[in-house]
This record gives structure tokens, C-alpha cells and sequence, in this order.
């Protein structure tokens, strides 16, 4: 049997798995470039306002996401094992810190608030930040509780969901913000006010909706029977807290990464850091792939190895290996034949195009390794492998990615495009740590596996 029909089965389990994830995660971005749009015909200090605001509510989102993250292994595992009560308890519980998490975030992030003014913005720009950032606030416990939900729905292999509902409250945010940021169908201009209470209420329909999917749907139902006050378990909290904090710190150190990246790239001038953008916001784009894969790969690999079907769990990651870098490896391509053209749909600035234009041609290598770090972490993640990829991520993005963006951008003068050199690097290097890692693992749970069917097999014949 060649090659390809050997994961050719893999391959069609795990796209039908991610397509969903895809689609939302898509619909996510596409939504956040239409705020960005509708909020800049405001004006550019509002645009600037609102950007301010989020470049520090996103640390809080992507902690909570990260967090969230932690109890997809478990769920997926005790699916695998046909454990559904298992399951039902991690799911509670899940919730349970979910919530005290995103509590505590919310907190955290309305005292950073009071530091906003300290932060050297223009006194007009503040304010709008400010207007914004308090009502964005709210939509915090509503936004991470429905991707706990999300977790646990992708965790026993349903992603279609999410999907409906993601999109749907996508175009409602679109048609609110419509509505509430210009004043229309009699209702008062609220500003980019209206943009933040626009995602509030999207953000809180989102919840309502999965949570009566939740109460209706039999496949969610079966696990609810499972909740109880005494399902409360300090030993699964432990187990939940053990991947969910390694999980949100390596989120942190990636997103904390490229910021600090960006804020390099700014001291090379305003031109620059917009080509810097645009280039970036393309990146994030063809991501989105790579996170519908990823988190495909999760429950793939987790349900395979929660069954005990340790082969078949790596041929899982390794066919959704091959699926991202050859999906983000063909999204590259396009980013080269079309570097000069793509850019004119963010800007009409020949210098921001020409900038913009050379670095795709580094986002395209860039794009392969950074497809190959994603479903290979995705891939420890399924095993509940947490902690030692939490220190690799640390060595390669601040040991790796930032000294080496730094170097090669003002020691060697290459300018940003050193800085991105220093990102594909990182990339690169955390994609050999996590890559080789998982090989080790699985590997050798295969053979330790191996070897106690051949004793079973000895005992067997001496019978």
C-alpha cells in the first residue's frame, strides 16, 4: 500500500473534523476585520482608541483561552476510554474554574485599566480606549464560558455547533454594530461604545444558545446527567488545573512574543510597522487553518490514545501534520505569485505595498513552520503533555525568536525584515522541540505497549 492510501483514511477523518473549526475560526477573523473597518470610518483616533484598548484586552482573552484549553485532552481521553461519566465530571469542573478564571481576569484587567492613562497615549485616544475597554470588559465571563462549552463539545468530536452558532453571532455583531456605532433604525450613534456593546450582546447570545443546545440536544444531555454537587472533585480539579495553567502561560509567551515583536518592528517608523501589519494580519489569516487542524489534531489523537489505539493516535498527528504545512504551505505560495497585489486591499501606500510585498516572501517559508509547531503541540496537548512544551515554548520565542529578531534586524541592519527572520526562526525551533518530542512519546508508549502484548502472548502459550 503506497503512501498516500495509507493516511488517506486520517486525512478524511481529521479535515471532517477541522472543517468546522475552520469555518469558525474564520468567521472570527473576518468579523474582527469588519469592527476594524466600521470603527475606523469614525475617525482615525477612535480606529486608534479601540486598538489600544485591545492590544491589552487581548492578554486577558488569550490567558482565559489558553486556560479553557486545558480540559480537551481529558474529555477527549475519557471518550476515547467509552468513560462518559468521566467525561461529564471533567466537564463540570471544567466549568467551575472556567468561571472563577474568567473572574479573575475580569478583575485583573479592570486594575490594569486604571494604568491606561500612565501608558504615554494621546489624551483623546485614551479616552475613546477607555469608553471602549470598560464595556469590554462584561464580555469576558459570557465570551470564555461559551469556549468551555466549545472545549467540551470538541472534546467528544461534535464541532458543528460551535460552527452555527460562531457564525450567527458573527453576522449579529455585524448588523449591532450597523446599528449602535452609526445611530440607525432610530436608535442613538454610540460611538465606538456601540462597537463594545455590540460584541457584549453577541458574546451573550452566543452562551444562551449553546447552553440551551446543551438542555436539548441528547449527545450533550447524556453528559449532563452526570452533574452533581458531589461530582465536584478536588482530584480532576487538580488534573484540569495541571493542563490548564502550562497551557495558558505557553499562550501567553507566544502572543507576548510577536507584541514584543511589533513593538521592534515600530521603532523602525510608522511606514514600516504598517507593511509590518498588513503582513501579519494576512499571516492570521491562512492560521486559521492551522488552529481548525490543531484543534482537530487534540481530538483525534486524544480519542485514539484514550482508546488505547496508540498507533493509530500517531498516525493521527502525523496526517494532520502533513494536512497543515501542506495547507499553509500553498497559502505561502499565494502569498508570493500575489505579494505585490494582495496589499492594496489594506492600503494605497506604494511604500507600505513594496514593504508589505517583500516580507510575504519570509511569511511563506514562515507559514510552514509555524503549521508544523501548531498540530505538533496540538498533538503533545492530546496526550496531556503540557508542562515541558510550556519551557520550550519559553526557550524559543524568548531565547530564540526575540534575541535573533533583535540581532538580525538592528545589529545586522536588516531592519524588519530581520525581526521576521528572528519570528520564522523561533518558529522553527519550536516546531524541532515539539515535533521531536512527541516522537519520543508516543514511540515509546507504543513500545512499552508492544511489549506487554508479547508477555500476554508468552503467558498465553505457556497455558
Amino acid at each position: 500500500m503506497n503512501f498516500y492510501q495509507t493516511y488517506k483514511p486520517f486525512y478524511r477523518r481529521n479535515l471532517t473534523v477541522a472543517f468546522p473549526i475552520m469555518l469558525t475560526q474564520a468567521g472570527q477573523m473576518l468579523v474582527q476585520l469588519a469592527d476594524n473597518i466600521m470603527v475606523g470610518h469614525l475617525g482615525t483616533k477612535e480606529l486608534a482608541g479601540v486598538s489600544f484598548a485591545n492590544s491589552i484586552f487581548i492578554i486577558g482573552i488569550v490567558f482565559c483561552t489558553g486556560f479553557s484549553q486545558g480540559s480537551t485532552p481529558h474529555i477527549g481521553q475519557a471518550y476515547g476510554k467509552g468513560n462518559f461519566r468521566q467525561a461529564g465530571t471533567f466537564f463540570q469542573n471544567s466549568l467551575l474554574i472556567d468561571f472563577i478564571a474568567s473572574i479573575a481576569v475580569t478583575a485583573a484587567l479592570a486594575g490594569v485599566g486604571f494604568l491606561m492613562p500612565m501608558m504615554g497615549q494621546d489624551p483623546e485616544v485614551l479616552g475613546f480606549a477607555k469608553e471602549y475597554y470598560n464595556i469590554m470588559l462584561w464580555t469576558i465571563v459570557p465570551g470564555i464560558m461559551f469556549f468551555g462549552i466549545r472545549q467540551f463539545s470538541e472534546g467528544i468530536g461534535i464541532t458543528k455547533y460551535a460552527m452555527y452558532l460562531t457564525l450567527s453571532a458573527n453576522v449579529l455583531n455585524i448588523f449591532l454594530n450597523w446599528v449602535l456605532i452609526y445611530g440607525k433604525l432610530g436608535m442613538p450613534a454610540m460611538g465606538v461604545s456601540g462597537a463594545a456593546i455590540s460584541t457584549l450582546i453577541s458574546r451573550i447570545m452566543m452562551l444562551a444558545g449553546f447552553i440551551t443546545l446543551l438542555l436539548t440536544v441528547y449527545p450533550y444531555r447524556h453528559y449532563l446527567k452526570y452533574f452533581s454537587k458531589t461530582a465536584f472533585h478536588a482530584k480532576q480539579i487538580r488534573q484540569l488545573l495541571s493542563t490548564s495553567f502550562p497551557l495558558s502561560i505557553q499562550s501567553l509567551t507566544e502572543i507576548c512574543a510577536f507584541s514584543l515583536s511589533t513593538i521592534m518592528v515600530g521603532w523602525l517608523g510608522a511606514t514600516t510597522l504598517a507593511g509590518h501589519q498588513v503582513a501579519q494580519s494576512l499571516s492570521t489569516l491562512s492560521f486559521m487553518i492551522a488552529i481548525g487542524i490543531g484543534a482537530a489534531t487534540t481530538i483525534r489523537v486524544s480519542h485514539q490514545y484514550g482508546g488505547g489505539h496508540y498507533k493509530d493516535a500517531k498516525m493521527a498527528a502525523t496526517a494532520s501534520m502533513h494536512l497543515s504545512m501542506l495547507l499553509m504551505g500553498t497559502a505561502g505560495l499565494l502569498f508570493v505569485i500575489f505579494r505585490n497585489y494582495i496589499p492594496f486591499i489594506y492600503t494605497t501606500d506604494k511604500e507600505v505595498v513594496s514593504i508589505t510585498a517583500n516580507i510575504l516572501i519570509l511569511v511563506a517559508i514562515y507559514q510552514i513552520f509555524d503549521a508544523l509547531q501548531l498540530s505538533s503541540l496540538a498533538s503533545l496537548r492530546a496526550l496531556a503533555d503540557v508542562k515541558v512544551p510550556m519551557i520550550m515554548s519559553f526557550i524559543s520565542y524568548f531565547l530564540v525568536c526575540l534575541p535573533l529578531g533583535y540581532i538580525f534586524g538592528f545589529v545586522l541592519d536588516f531592519g524588519v525584515y530581520g525581526v521576521w527572520t528572528g519570528l520564522m526562526l523561533g518558529l522553527f525551533f519550536a516546531a524541532v522541540l515539539y515535533n521531536t518530542r512527541f516522537r519520543i512519546l508516543i514511540n515509546r508508549i507504543i513500545k512499552k505497549e508492544q511489549g506487554r502484548a508479547g508477555e500476554n502472548r508468552i503467558q498465553a502459550d505457556s497455558i
